[in-house]
């Protein structure tokens, strides 16, 4: 069973199968209504293929038809352990002007910062300076109610209860740049823990960006360090990613850009309950707005990593190989809670990383969206193989045949990196 997302309000600012549905949490489908879509297609740019690689040619055509679906761009990376990777690069042509998309551009990595951050919370445990067992009140005294019945392990499996903050109709205004207020990591806590919990801790698995939130903040009061300097000092360069770090608010040197459909173009994408006039704010393209330098104040933790598909993929095989973690540490995170209760063979979700199941296989990893960027990141078991597709919209994905187009992408993607024959055939622009 292919996995779904929902929003990057309610999921995790997170991307599956993107016909999004705020209406469950920054991965079943839910669309937009029929025939909505964000504007009318456009005339792919000419495709990049890197590597001529068995399945790159395939991929190449799947990567035009979600770009001619809607998506304003494109990057896949797949990497089968058996050769030079094969790297996708496609844009629609408005999109030029404003600079070539390449695969090696860097992107904002949304909630695939979970798993970064879920690494550095199991490196201090396996030092003995965090245990899973730490009640939240012990490093956030005062800052969550109820913080003694919360425990680290809950908050790195989202079984907290705590209510996700983006879902804070203040913080929503600032994720799509309505407000320019720059929120501080205590004001998005505050934001989150102000809300009722949803459930008693431990109940069940539910998704909420403010449980990392909280993890960033037990991070820096465990090590007397800014969280961006433990990702550069303990993931990034040991592992030479050059072109990874934490967004602290400075302008990036070089971003692909972002995209989301204007307000009148968004609004039909919209499921019921967000607040009317929710539109993202930024420079015009047309029937689309550039979001790459939107308000990235309410990331952080939850998901304010830059990086690109190269980096991500060697974070990733790291990761899954075990140079970032002892064998104890890595089983604990990849040991998971259903993300359906009705379908506990499915999805689940362990300390941060994710068990997705696919048509052709299971694989680990993440995804995210934050303004403007949608990615999906996998790996096979041992971290010998490893994929990113990268989209530079979130909502530019929610209409049916974007959505569908995008699924049959990442679908093929993922057998691609597995040796397998692809998932579907190339989806119809009909």
């Amino acid at each position: 069973m292919a996995p779904c997302t929902v929003s990057p309000f309610r999921r995790r600012l997170p991307g599956v199968a993107l016909a999004l549905t705020l209406a469950a949490t920054l991965t079943g489908t839910a669309g937009a209504p029929a025939g909505a879509a964000a504007a009318p297609p456009a005339a792919p740019a000419p495709s990049r293929v890197t590597a001529a690689a068995p399945g790159s040619v395939r991929l190449a055509e799947l990567a035009e038809q979600a770009v001619a679906a809607g998506a304003p761009g494109v990057v896949v990376r797949v990497d089968d352990g058996r050769g030079r990777p094969v790297e996708i690069a496609r844009q629609a042509r408005w999109t030029v002007p404003d600079g070539e998309l390449t695969a090696s551009d860097r992107v904002r990595m949304g909630s695939n910062s979970k798993t970064m951050v879920a690494t550095l919370v199991l490196q201090l445990v396996a030092e003995h300076r965090l245990a899973l067992g730490d009640p939240v009140e012990k490093w956030l005294p005062g800052l969550v109610p109820h913080g003694r019945s919360l425990t680290l392990r809950m908050l790195l499996q989202h079984t907290s209860g705590l209510f996700n903050y983006l879902d804070d109709p203040s913080v929503l205004r600032s994720f799509t740049g309505q407000d320019s207020h720059r929120w501080t990591p205590v004001e998005l806590l505050t934001a989150g823990v102000r809300h009722s919990p949803l459930f008693a801790p431990g109940e069940r698995f539910s998704y909420s960006n403010t449980n990392y939130v909280a993890l960033g903040l037990v991070l820096e009061r465990a090590t007397g360090k800014r969280l961006g300097d433990l990702i550069q000092q303990r993931i990034a360069r040991p592992l030479g990613l050059s072109r990874t770090y934490l967004d602290d608010g400075r302008r990036p040197e070089r971003l692909a850009h972002g995209y989301e459909p204007d307000a009148a173009h968004l609004g039909p994408l919209l499921p019921p309950g967000i607040p009317a006039g929710t539109a993202f704010v930024g420079p015009a393209r047309g029937d689309w707005v550039d979001t790459t330098h939107v308000n990235t104040s309410t990331l952080w933790a939850a998901g304010g990593v830059v990086s690109t598909a190269s980096d991500w993929a060697r974070f990733d095989a790291a990761l899954m190989s075990g140079k970032l973690l002892p064998s104890a540490q890595l089983e604990q995170m990849r040991t998971t809670v259903p993300e359906d209760p009705k379908a506990p063979e499915g999805n689940g979700y362990g300390l941060g990383l994710r068990k997705v199941v696919f048509p052709c296989g299971t694989v680990w990893g993440h995804d995210g969206q934050a303004a403007g960027y949608s990615s999906e990141t996998y790996t096979d078991a041992s971290g010998r193989r490893t994929l990113s597709v990268l989209t530079t919209s979130v909502f530019g994905l929610a209409a049916p045949a974007s959505a569908a187009a995008h699924q049959a992408l990442v679908n093929d993607a993922v057998c691609a990196m597995l040796g397998k024959p692809g998932a579907a055939a190339p989806p119809s622009n009909d």
